[in-house]
């Protein structure tokens, strides 16, 4: 049986950010196990097996402050003149000053603050304070405390120093007039031209079609983040390997220049490579480790013509401003060549990015490691020309990409990131409505405590790379950067607990990150949310997500008028059905099918019968659905209700343009469906190519109806 924590055990855990207690979807409060808080303890190196090492360590955790100069990081908004504790033996002097990102140095004044001092390992440790002064720029900056001691001896430390915007201010476009825009999961978007899975070069087609045909502002994609290199890849967009590089599934091989360098005997193997991977864009389900297999073997062949002149030289920019971040992670893709995956199979010597046999094995392997920096500079350029293509069609904003949780547990992040990354938990959800398990997405949360030790550079480095050549960010889960659901390993969702992280640093440093790329940034806030979570938001100008099927208020939908304005709204999301599989009970049939539910499947197929019935009759309330029409005119109507709503943002589903009706993920579910395997299809369930899914009749009504123009 599960056991009541201690009121140490209670107080060691609320100090480090861990949630003892919380209030479920029914609103039933729930004290979370000793065992479970234990459990996140250890993944945080905190050791609270009984109550001796619980005082211990709440003990340490009070002292530790003393311990260091200064905090790991300091963020402060802009305008901001926070208070920044200094410690130092008693008796010493101390002076800090603030190198900002320019080189220019500032003093930082000591006020005048007594604070007594304490005995620390020995020996007596004051604590001076300094006040940030007010004008400092946004950036990334740098604060140095020189300690002068009675005997004339000096020692410096520093620490990082971020200043954040106070509100990331809305792109020109959006407060204009709100923008609408394509959602597609590009995977699935097979054109003649695809090798199996839709590329880069399909992304600009329909960019350019969505930009011309449905006068869209914006093409929001599923993230791109790179998935492992070798056969069998992670089917999930949102278990990549790494979130800061992307997927080179997505590269479109004949628009890399070098194609044209090849020689006789290689090019002619190239066009056969094609042919082949061709004759996978009418499969019923996505094989990318087909897809990948023949591409890869492309890419070798233009990889070997090599460099020369201005791409040489553009090359080599590249490699020097990604720095080790890049070779670590083509290190890793390396290693997983030669050496197979997992990774905890691998020697001994390479097991950790700090192994003595890595620096050994990058040099060997060297020519293996630089085709994996090439990818990453190709797909680079040719993201940059996908954005290109669709501002020069019209678009407002362009291409925004999505960011998912986290990463593959024996990834290359989880390789190259391990000091930052917690062992022996996972990432997921409580139980709640439309996962009434809960889920366990099997991937290891950032450390807290790591990351500011870090100065949040993994996380920095992660954000622009996803930000760069994009007009803006989907940050998935978003409330994730306030608390996220840790998993002890081994324990099932319900077992898990709330831990908080730094929301002032990381939702700054995502701001700041956007402004600099000019830049919108979409908070996923659905699902289990503090109401102050989303007043936060709003005051950062990160907007929030509507979906029309989850928006209601006292038992009937949310009209459209009390939707948030600074919010990104449409009517279905990746984790549902298409509209017209909703309305078809598609969610519930496969749920029953794979024994998700948790109450009789007569009651579920009721209650979503009574809220499809209620939605109904809402619109035709408002004069938006006549009696007896079809399901593309409900799905039209609803379009439609969305329109009037006062978002800035507004979305309609490539998949409801053409009336598919499959999911492309169930929730709480791993190899039980299909996940992000099913390519986009019409309504009789055969797939559907981009040529034939620009031509559906049904697109131009729905994006009318979402401008209001119906």
């Amino acid at each position: 049986m599960p056991s009541t924590p201690s009121q140490s055990l209670v107080d060691l855990a609320r100090a480090v950010g861990i949630a003892t207690d919380f209030w479920d979807w029914k609103g039933q409060h729930t004290v979370v196990s000793a065992e479970s808080i234990r459990a996140v303890l250890a993944a945080l190196d905190i050791d609270a097996h009984d109550e001796e090492s619980t005082q211990r360590a709440l003990a340490e955790h009070e002292i530790g402050p003393w311990r260091r100069v200064l905090p790991p990081t300091v963020v402060a908004r802009e305008g901001w003149t926070p208070w920044v504790p200094v410690h130092l033996p008693h008796g010493s002097e101390v002076h800090v000053v603030a190198t900002l990102e320019d080189g220019t140095e500032r003093v930082v004044p000591q006020v005048d603050r007594w604070v007594e001092p304490r005995e620390v390992d020995g020996a007596l440790v004051g604590e001076a304070t300094v006040e940030l002064p007010g004008d400092l720029p946004t950036g990334w900056h740098t604060l140095t405390a020189v300690v002068e001691g009675p005997d004339g001896s000096s020692t410096s430390t520093s620490a990082t120093l971020v200043v954040t915007p106070q509100r990331l201010e809305l792109p020109d476009a959006l407060r204009e007039k709100p923008a609408t825009g394509l959602l597609a999961q590009l995977y699935q978007v097979r054109s003649r031209e695809s090798w199996g899975v839709g590329d880069l070069h399909d992304l600009g087609t329909l960019a350019s079609w969505a930009a011309g045909d449905l006068g869209a502002d914006f093409v929001l994609v599923n993230p791109l983040h790179a998935a492992e290199p070798t056969v069998p890849l992670e089917p999930s967009p949102y278990l990549p390997t790494t979130r800061r590089f992307v997927n080179p599934i997505y590269l479109h091989v004949e628009d890399i220049p070098e194609t044209v360098g090849l020689g006789p005997d290689e090019a002619e193997t190239v066009a056969e490579l094609a042919a082949q991977a061709r004759r996978l864009n009418g499969t019923e389900l996505l094989d990318r480790d087909a897809s990948w297999t023949l591409k890869r073997q492309a890419l070798e062949l233009v990889h070997r013509v090599g460099l020369a002149g201005r791409r040489a030289a553009d090359y080599a920019r590249y490699l020097e401003e990604e720095g080790e971040g890049l070779a670590t992670f083509a290190t890793w893709c390396a290693l997983a060549d030669v050496h197979g995956l997992p990774d905890t199979a691998w020697p001994e010597d390479v097991a950790t990015v700090t192994g003595p046999g890595v620096a050994r094995f990058r040099a060997e392997h060297a020519e293996l490691v630089d085709f994996h920096s090439w990818l990453q500079w190709i797909l680079d350029r040719q993201l940059g020309e996908v954005q290109r293509r669709a501002r020069d069609a019209g678009m407002a904003l362009g291409i925004i990409n999505d960011l998912a949780v986290g990463v593959h547990p024996t990834g290359a992040d989880a390789w190259g990131l391990a000091d930052a990354l917690a062992r022996g938990v996972t990432v997921g959800a409580p139980p709640d409505q439309f996962n009434q398990l809960g889920q366990d997405w099997s991937q290891p949360p950032w450390r807290p405590d790591r990351l500011a030790e870090l100065g949040y550079a993994p996380f920095r480095d992660m954000v622009r790379t996803v930000l760069r050549d994009a007009g803006g960010i989907r940050v998935d889960h978003i409330i994730g950067l306030f608390r996220l659901w840790w998993i002890p390993a081994g324990g099932n969702p319900s077992q898990g607990t709330y831990v908080r992280f730094d929301h002032e640093a990381l939702i700054g440093i995502l701001c700041l990150e956007a402004q600099r790329a000019g830049a919108v940034v979409i908070g996923e806030d659905l699902g289990v949310v503090e109401p102050s979570t989303r007043a936060y938001l709003l005051e950062r100008g990160v907007l929030g997500t509507s979906i029309m099927w989850f928006e209601w208020a006292d038992g009937q939908p949310l009209p459209p008028e009390a939707y948030r304005e600074l919010c990104f709204s449409s009517v279905t999301t990746h984790d549902l059905p298409p509209t017209a599989g909703y309305l078809a009970l598609e969610h519930v049939d496969v749920r029953e099918r794979l024994g998700l539910l948790t109450r009789p499947v007569e009651e579920e197929r009721a209650q979503e019968l009574h809220s499809i019935a209620a939605v109904g009759d809402a619109m035709k309330a408002r004069g938006l659905l006549a009696e007896g029409t079809d399901a593309s005119a409900y799905v039209e109507a609803m379009h439609a209700w969305m329109a009037q709503t006062p978002s800035r943002m507004l979305g309609y589903a490539l998949a409801d343009l053409v009336g598919d009706r499959r999911a492309v993920n169930q929730p709480g579910t791993n190899r039980e469906y299909p996940n992000w395997s099913v390519p986009l299809a019409g309504p009789d369930g055969q797939p559907l190519s981009l040529e034939e899914a620009m031509a559906s009749p049904l697109a131009p009504r729905l994006a009318a109806a979402l401008r209001g123009e119906r």
